[in-house]
């Protein structure tokens, strides 16, 4: 059986949710089927069930959604934002040092063993494996270092089904060029192009559909219609994008969306929450209007903890009067001082924090990766640690601040519950399982319903 590739026309296609839809689907029908993405960019990562290191959140939402355990062969190398022209390079779950991108393009070729032995090794327990593209895979100046669209579909003869994103226009050209532009044994392994995020009357689309089928020879799989998914989020790009139903809101609460935001995937479940509007928030002025303001994580915490000043919000952060939750990165922030003795992050070995927590937190070459369940205020929760950062206590209370090194909190019912009705009495709560297993399980019967999946499961199996 031969395993699936998704490739964008463009960015923000829909790559990540249309690969999580095929995998569950693909699942439902009995393929014993896994995700992959060879090389990810997002400062946005999970710790895995084995090994405890770390992928994108893609690929662990999408194998979460069908059981099964993450591991880093879901997603051999991480990219995640570095200072000036340097990433964090994270290579089968664990962090390395920060590389420069230009050397990081040069020395791609050492990076395709790890690549290939992911990928191989998943083949012996898995038989599809579903790999998502990255960007466009036709950037012809770069398809020599392309690791997750090339590289995979070529050295694995992969099937491939090309994502179109119609809202942004020029959807014909884009699907038209990428086939054209593909390499001969690649377009010939295109089962077809599903075009997505499509809006209005779909029958004012045949047209569109006998263009793309007969004039460019590419199969149409299905018009999907846009439909919001507010899960499993990969970049700050696609968070933008959700949506939420604040009808029935009775709680304001701000994210400050900071420059290198990490791990907000930890406020799905209050962007699901129909008694909170939730929004993200970059000036003291909008801070204002909110119940209650969370600092979330940070890939590049000393840099934001500059802005956050620059942008005047120390003064609403040091107001003991205010409700604020800090996270990873942002209790980091809320100490005396922060020690970088040895430039982890920045230049600045020594960097004055917001001092609402006595002591200082002091950053480590080695990364702390951890999952499991902790108490936090009286409650039990399942959560995950991804930091450099140490301090002496791992959450800290004080009257109405609370920070913790913990992603993932906001999953639990019960702390929900004991934060939100502490700040409104009349907030209920509800089940942020059940509604995730309902959400996931409506989305993929969406796509099944537009998209023909019997033609990608039958072109799989040739």
């Amino acid at each position: 059986m031969h395993s699936l590739s998704v490739f964008g026309t463009s960015s923000d296609a829909g790559k990540s949710t249309l690969s999580f839809a095929l995998t569950y689907l693909l699942h439902q029908r009995g393929l014993h089927v896994a995700p992959f993405k060879a090389q990810n960019v997002s400062n946005n990562s999970l710790v895995t069930d084995s090994d405890n290191g770390e992928i994108a959140i893609p690929q662990a939402f999408a194998a979460e959604a069908i059981g099964l355990k993450t591991t880093p062969l879901f997603n051999p190398i991480l990219l995640k934002s570095g200072p000036k022209n340097k990433a964090h390079l994270i290579i089968n779950g664990k962090a390395l040092q920060d590389t420069d991108v230009r050397e990081y393009f040069k020395n791609i070729d050492t990076l395709k063993p790890i690549v290939k032995n992911a990928f191989e090794s998943l083949q012996k327990e898995y038989e599809c494996i579903v790999a998502e593209g990255a960007g466009s895979p036709v950037e012809l100046n770069l398809m020599d270092k392309d690791l997750s669209n090339i590289y995979v579909a070529q050295a694995f003869n992969t099937k491939i089904v090309l994502v179109a994103d119609i809202q942004r226009g020029g959807v014909f050209a884009s699907i038209y060029g990428v086939y054209n532009l593909l390499p001969d044994k690649l377009r010939k392994n295109v089962i077809g192009v599903i075009i997505n995020k499509f809006q209005g009357d779909i029958s004012l689309f045949d047209e569109g559909i006998t263009i793309i089928e007969e004039d460019f020879g590419i199969k149409v799989l299905g018009v999907v219609p846009f439909k919001p998914f507010n899960l499993g989020f990969e970049d700050a790009a696609s968070l933008m994008g959700y949506t939420q139903d604040i009808s029935k809101a009775i709680i304001k609460v701000g994210v400050i969306k900071l420059p290198h935001i990490s791990n907000f995937t930890d406020f799905e479940p209050l962007i699901v929450d129909k008694e909170i509007d939730l929004n993200f928030i970059t000036s003291p002025n909008q801070a204002a209007l909110c119940d209650l303001l969370i600092v979330p994580g940070s890939k590049r915490v000393i840099e934001d903890l500059f802005w956050l000043r620059e942008r005047g919000f120390e003064a609403v952060l040091t107001d003991k009067k205010r409700h604020i939750i800090a996270i990873c990165g942002g209790y980091e922030m809320m100490f005396e001082n922060i020690l970088d003795e040895e430039q982890i992050e920045s230049q600045n070995k020594l960097v004055r924090g917001l001092g609402r927590f006595k002591g200082s937190v002091t950053f480590q070459k080695e990364k702390i990766l951890k999952k499991g369940c902790y108490n936090q205020q009286g409650v039990m929760v399942q959560a995950y640690e991804i930091h450099n950062g140490v301090a002496k206590k791992r959450s800290k209370k004080k009257k109405n601040l609370y920070g913790t090194f913990l992603h993932g909190i906001f999953e639990s019912d019960a702390f929900r519950y004991k934060v939100f009705h502490a700040l409104n009495k009349h907030y209920k709560g509800y089940n942020f399982k059940r509604l995730k297993q309902k959400a996931i399980a409506e989305f993929a019967e969406h796509i099944a319903l537009h998209v023909n999946i019997d033609a990608i499961a039958k072109a799989l199996k040739r």
